[in-house]
């Protein structure tokens, strides 16, 4: 594999990670915007850790910029791990007394359910997953 050919992979791993970012963030403000969906506390949260990645990563592409990874793939650990939080929450594994929505929204809302199996909680965790796999992908390709 050429040099050039390289780089233009890594450029399209990276620029996977924006849209599949975007993509994300454009459906968290659908659904409370236009579906009017209140957002509850550990859906702010993913949305702390999920925003900024649209910025970062954006940054990481004009030019190409391999360290990218290294601010990035920290937000969306923290992210991944509160997406996986709630879904334990909203399966119904954490019991009901530890949960931090005891104020406003439930964690447990439902809204949808996607093919029996995909909710709100369950996207952000499949989003937080795939970034961190390109992210991780992207970070062993340009340790080399």
């Amino acid at each position: 594999m050429t040099q050039l050919t390289k780089k233009n992979a890594n450029w399209n791993i990276l620029f996977l990670s924006w849209l599949v970012t975007s993509v994300s963030v454009l459906g968290s403000l659908f659904f409370s915007h236009v579906m009017e969906f209140a957002p509850c506390v550990l859906c702010w949260y993913q949305r702390i850790f999920l925003f900024p990645l649209v910025i970062i990563l954006a940054v990481g592409l004009f030019p190409f910029d391999k360290s990218v990874v290294r601010y990035a793939l920290p937000l969306t650990v923290v992210g991944w791990l509160t997406a996986a939080y709630h879904n334990l929450l909203y399966a119904g594994i954490i019991p009901e007394s530890i949960q931090p929505c005891s104020q406003g929204v439930s964690c447990t809302e439902e809204y949808i359910e996607l093919f029996g199996f995909l909710s709100i909680p369950m996207l952000s965790l499949l989003s937080f997953s795939t970034i961190i796999t390109l992210l991780i992908v992207l970070m062993r390709r340009t340790a080399k």
